[in-house]
């Protein structure tokens, strides 16, 4: 499959995250974020081990649950807090700095120096979404606002993680996905049963927003997204984080009924010209930051990180 498939299939993830906020207003009960992240997670973990039926070996235990910590455990619940604490348009403009948080991440872990184009894209990612999403009203929380940089870092580092470590040889991202989203759907089951108590009760509109989530929103998208970490580089992925804030914008005019403004449609085309040119590295950086090698079994590897040498910088 050519790299423009690829990158087609991986935003697909992004672009389902964007239903989310609304699926969530329009049909989950009210006030229990931590039980909607434990229905995302932990029934789509379980779902992906099912089918795969494999478990991590060795050092991928821990491994498996570092990523699981970082990409589910950690993320939804620091990311569903800053939702109920900030303002949306807030929460979302700090998620869309995902991509200079990969950078740093990337720098720090894969030894990749990033090219001023890629950091330029970044800042311009974030400016759109800004434009998009940003509204004059609701104060800034301290807390909401601290639990917005620590699931966008959580987040960040996951992927750049996932990147430098791979997966196993003959395990495919079906299996990496299902390890994480148990795992990380096992953590969060205490702190929601902890915090919010007893589930609620459901009718059948809760029942089908949570199988939605559940299997489109999270296992489908969970999948499709670890799979684009193993064949593109790290900051080509995160560049597409931005379509979920931008889906998001687009399901509330069509769907809700809100009105998209002549400012947000001009944030909306600069969010996604970053986005597009997130994907454009030049070929011979890309090649060296996500060689693959063939496994004894025959398949594919997951990327191994390769370090550039003679000074070589990594755009992604």
């Amino acid at each position: 499959m050519n790299r423009a498939a690829t990158v087609l299939l991986t935003a697909l993830a992004p672009l389902s995250w964007g239903t989310t906020y609304a699926v969530t207003t329009e049909f989950l009960p009210a006030d229990r974020p931590l039980f909607t992240a434990l229905m995302r997670a932990l029934p789509a973990g379980l779902l992906l081990l099912a089918l795969v039926r494999v478990l991590p070996r060795g050092a991928w235990w821990g491994k498996a649950a570092v990523l699981g910590a970082l990409n589910i455990g950690a993320f939804f619940p620091l990311l569903f807090l800053a939702a109920y604490r900030m303002p949306g348009g807030m929460a979302a403009v700090v998620s869309s700095a995902g991509p200079l948080f990969v950078i740093g991440f990337a720098a720090l872990l894969l030894g990749q120096r990033p090219a001023a184009r890629t950091l330029l894209t970044a800042v311009v990612a974030v400016l759109g979404v800004s434009l998009v999403v940003l509204k004059a009203t609701g104060a800034l929380d301290a807390v909401g606002l601290l639990a917005a940089v620590a699931s966008t870092a959580s987040m960040s580092a996951g992927l750049v993680l996932t990147k430098k470590w791979g997966t196993p040889a003959g395990v495919g991202p079906l299996a990496l996905a299902g390890w994480q989203l148990t795992i990380g759907g096992l953590l969060i089951a205490p702190l929601a049963f902890l915090v919010e108590g007893a589930p609620p009760a459901l009718d059948g509109a809760a029942v089908g927003g949570y199988l939605y989530l559940a299997l489109a929103g999270t296992a489908v998208a969970y999948w499709l997204w670890f799979r684009g970490i193993g064949r593109l580089s790290a900051t080509q992925v995160t560049f597409l984080a931005p379509l979920s804030p931008l889906t998001a914008a687009v399901v509330g005019w069509a769907a809700l009924g809100e009105a998209l403004t002549a400012l947000q449609l001009a944030g909306m085309a600069l969010a996604f010209g970053a986005t597009v040119a997130g994907q454009l590295a030049p070929r011979r950086t890309e090649a060296v930051a996500t060689r693959v090698t063939p496994a004894v079994d025959g398949r594919r590897e997951a990327p191994e990180k390769v370090v550039a040498r003679r000074g070589a910088a990594v755009e992604g």
